[in-house]
């Protein structure tokens, strides 16, 4: 059974989120209290090419220090829309501006500590612009065969749980 919330205390305040303190009754009658980052959530995309190709990015980490594989992707602004965030961040990203956006599914990226849902999207009918990144991104742009993804994933080359969750949803329930 899921216990109220009792009081929330807000610890840090940032650009991109909070950190906030949460205390909840315990089943036990003791207190159980959980340190959260509050974000605004993020929409995902999955940019799909007239040939079946799917559009990934190879993007500088440094928080993780590291370059990963990734699928477009971006936090939604106040009071934007899921739909309208991954239309701005597909194009931004990729230099490719989506004909079409389906959404795919919704999940939480890490509910242990982090209340941020993720928005994931199909994009096709793809037209090449060109990208528009931050001033602080580093990405290059690589449309892979999906037999090539599909060997990325199993071998370990693509490591963000966002990438790895949009791409066996749709593989496994969308592609042939």
């Amino acid at each position: 059974m899921m216990r109220a919330m009792k009081s929330r205390e807000l610890l840090l305040t940032t650009e991109l989120f909070r950190v906030a303190r949460l205390r909840f009754d315990g089943p036990d009658g003791g207190e159980i209290v959980r340190d959260v980052i509050e974000h605004p959530g993020a929409a995902v995309i999955l940019p799909l090419m007239d040939d079946g190709r799917v559009v990934l990015i190879r993007n500088v980490r440094r928080t993780v220090g590291k370059v990963l594989w990734e699928l477009p992707a971006g936090t939604l602004e106040a009071g934007e829309a899921p739909e309208t965030c991954a239309a701005r961040e597909v194009e931004e990203e990729t230099g490719y501006r989506a004909g079409s956006l389906a959404p795919l599914t919704e999940f939480f990226a890490s509910p242990g500590i982090l209340n941020e849902r993720m928005y994931g999207f199909l994009a096709t009918d793809l037209e090449q612009t060109s990208q528009a990144l931050d001033d602080d991104e580093e990405i290059e742009v690589f449309p892979i065969p999906q037999w090539q993804v599909r060997d990325m994933l199993k071998d370990g080359h693509i490591e963000d749980a966002k990438t790895i969750t949009l791409l066996l949803y749709w593989m496994h329930l969308y592609s042939p």
